[in-house]
């Protein structure tokens, strides 16, 4: 009904905004948040811890594989050093001057092989003056030759006896300007021309060969090589360091080893014995693969162009780190003592059988268990605060309505029209009250019964309350006698609203029983603030009270909105 939206209004009503249930939900969705939030920080919590130990596993793996490089990488120089302390005081025993001199003799020849002591030292094999004089890389000093010729005996004797290096290198070999090498598979001296030939060729034209020249490396420094594109099986591929021999600001030649990729790939496996969670993977400075720790090459973890590029795009800032890729997480070193990088990939399935993931699943199943646990909470408590709220508000509502005819009864009514009587003079409007009470009820109950009356309150209720608008406020303060409340209404206006409340009334019939209707009638009072200024409802209803009976006494039916005289 139409007073009823007035009664919902901050005053009576105010607490809905603060309804229990929307309190309840509130604490329920603080407690779920603050619990995701301490979940969410465990879970970066482990996550950096797994990322730590992960940055730990492939540096204990890079270390171990670092130091078997290392140990090839020392050799190296000790071979040059060797080659220089040779070149700086020439050891030339009887034999030696003796090989040097048939190297006088052969040098012109377009293949040839010297050898001082095949039990003791290796051969040195070469080519003729024409073959060096034909490229501007090459070059023969007569005046530095013999000395070269010394050393290289003398280091070709250290290439031999260093057996353990044999175990790791596929071949160490010194490859020099002069036209000839020393390596340790060397040439058999019945072989045909064509082979050293063709051998020192392609050992003079090698990358690690050419790019040691001072403008290509004025460090002078040790570099890796891995040839693009080599054909054959991983057995016969080949990786090589390489380190310039100088001596006096002059470039004798080349040191160098080979690696095989199989024996790269061993010295992977010894370096990951103990951590076998995960593959390791060993690439050269192009990012190619060039060994894995995985069996199974079906199953050796291939990256896309676009998952190399962010790998390259990372190393160019850090030489260690970490990123995921996908359902993967990658983190890689660079190589101390190989010009390189070690990759570790980790799948989230072996994430998730390790310790850290296992933590991590337990952690998220509390999480949900927790979670549910507090949505059926929240679901049982609001279903109990919402059912004891209605019942508080069912109970306020028969507190402040009369429960027959569903308007306000006297103690709500009185307490209302105080309000919006202050309200009115606040703001400096007119406010009205009508007072009204229906002719004649006595004999209705008289006559047909007091269920014949309870229809015609009813009745004459739902009428009253359809002539009023938004803003007035009707209620039954006893018996068959009614008030209405009208805020900004002149007296001429509440007599207005009063005339068409009675003509309603009167014009309707009620069925009481069962062919039996009467017709009821209605005296009304009006009065209103602007007559004497005065707000206090007590006063106002007392006039419109007394203008009630006058209307009764002049004949029923009728508005009284002034006094008699």
């Amino acid at each position: 009904m139409q007073h009823e939206n007035e009664i919902k209004k901050p005053m009576l009503f105010r607490r809905q905004r603060l309804h229990p249930g929307r309190i309840v939900t509130l604490c329920f969705v603080t407690v779920l948040i603050f619990s995701t939030l301490l979940t969410w920080r465990e879970a970066v919590v482990l996550e950096d811890a797994y990322m730590a130990s992960q940055r730990n596993y492939l540096a204990s793996v890079a270390n171990t594989l670092d130091r078997q490089l290392e140990y090839s990488v020392d050799k190296l120089l000790f071979f040059r050093n060797a080659m220089h302390d040779s070149l700086q005081q020439p050891l030339l025993s009887g034999k030696l001057h003796k090989t040097i001199t048939r190297f006088a003799d052969r040098r012109t020849k377009p293949w040839w092989q010297l050898s001082v002591e095949e039990q003791r030292t290796l051969p040195l094999n070469g080519v003729s003056d024409d073959f060096v004089a034909q490229t501007t890389t090459l070059a023969r000093d007569d005046a530095r030759l013999a000395s070269e010729v010394s050393a290289a005996f003398e280091v070709g004797y250290l290439m031999r006896i260093s057996s353990p290096l044999s175990m790791l290198a596929k071949r160490v070999v010194y490859a020099s300007r002069a036209g000839f090498y020393i390596s340790t598979d060397a040439t058999d001296a019945n072989d045909q021309q064509h082979d050293i030939t063709s051998r020192y060729y392609q050992l003079v034209t090698s990358p690690w060969f050419t790019q040691q020249s001072e403008r290509s490396n004025s460090a002078r420094s040790v570099r890796w090589f891995t040839p693009p594109g080599q054909p054959g099986t991983e057995s016969d591929r080949t990786i090589t360091v390489s380190v310039p021999v100088d001596y006096q600001h002059y470039w004798y030649g080349v040191l160098a080893i080979d690696f095989t990729l199989a024996t790269l790939r061993d010295l992977l496996n010894e370096a990951v014995a103990d951590y076998r969670e995960g593959e390791f993977q060993l690439y050269d400075s192009r990012l190619s693969l060039i060994a894995t720790s995985q069996p199974d090459s079906e199953q050796v973890t291939r990256f896309d162009a676009v998952e190399l590029a962010s790998i390259a795009g990372a190393l160019e800032h850090d030489n260690e780190g970490g990123l995921h890729l996908g359902s993967r997480y990658v983190n890689w070193q660079r190589m101390d003592h190989f010009d390189g990088v070690l990759v570790r990939v980790h799948t989230l399935a072996e994430g998730a059988q390790g310790n850290f993931g296992r933590i991590t699943i337990a952690l998220t199943l509390l999480w949900l268990l927790f979670t549910a646990m507090l949505i059926g909470s929240w679901l049982v408590i609001r279903r109990m605060v919402s059912n004891m709220y209605n019942l508080q508000h069912s109970l306020q509502w028969q507190a402040w309505h009369d429960p027959m005819t569903r308007l306000l009864n006297r103690g709500a009514l009185f307490e209302q029209a105080k309000s919006l009587a202050d309200r009115c003079r606040q703001r400096q409007q007119p406010f009205s009250v009508i007072q009204m009470d229906l002719d004649h009820f006595k004999s209705i109950n008289d006559r047909y019964g007091h269920q014949a009356g309870d229809k015609v309150l009813i009745h004459s209720a739902g009428l009253i309350s359809a002539s009023l608008r938004a803003t007035d406020v009707a209620g039954r303060i006893g018996g068959e006698e009614f008030c209405v409340l009208l805020p900004d209404t002149t007296l001429a206006q509440a007599t207005q609203i009063a005339e068409r409340i009675r003509a309603r009334i009167n014009r309707r019939e009620i069925l009481v029983k069962r062919g039996h209707t009467v017709c009821v009638s209605v005296s009304i009072g009006v009065s209103s603030a602007e007559e004497r200024g005065n707000y206090e409802f007590e006063q106002l209803q007392s006039i419109a009270d007394a203008r009630l009976y006058q209307a009764k006494q002049g004949g029923r039916n009728r508005v009284m909105s002034q006094d008699a005289r």
